[in-house]
């Protein structure tokens, strides 16, 4: 098989998670890949390893949306650079506190061997504990995985 290029390999991991594609998302990650999350909030910290950004960070956010309010992720903007690419997407849905989460996302992602091994994202994190956290904030630098 032939390995995939970065923008491709990012590409095909938004869409993955806008369409709800677990198996797709998994492969999309080495297995020591980190995702580094900005802000104050509960999801802030460096997520280390595949299970830990699978299972914990993205599959603990999706538990902070109501039912039925799962957001809807559009990618809107690639750029590639080599092993670097920055991926712009929005995510619209409905919180579990009720609030509207409308947000832009941006991920510098870095991709080896056809797989993600890195990620940092930048969003409106006053936004994110707003929205998802109804104003309360938590400690930053948090270290997960």
């Amino acid at each position: 098989m032939t390995e995939l290029d970065p923008r491709t390999v990012v590409t095909r991991y938004v869409n993955a998670v806008a369409e709800g594609d677990l198996d797709t998302i998994v492969a999309s990650f080495a297995e020591d890949a980190s995702w580094t999350y900005p802000g104050n909030v509960p999801l802030t910290g460096v997520w280390s390893g595949r299970d830990a950004i699978v299972n914990d960070f993205l599959g603990g956010a999706g538990s902070l949306f109501a039912p039925g309010g799962i957001p809807v992720v559009t990618l809107t903007n690639v750029i590639a650079d080599g092993e670097q690419v920055v991926a712009e997407w929005t995510s619209k849905g409905l919180a579990a506190t009720g609030r509207v989460y409308d947000n832009t996302c941006l991920g510098v992602f870095v991709v080896r061997g056809g797989a993600i091994v890195s990620v940092r994202e930048y969003t409106d994190t006053q936004h994110v504990e707003q929205s998802l956290f109804a104003g309360q904030a938590t400690a930053a630098g948090v270290r997960h995985g």
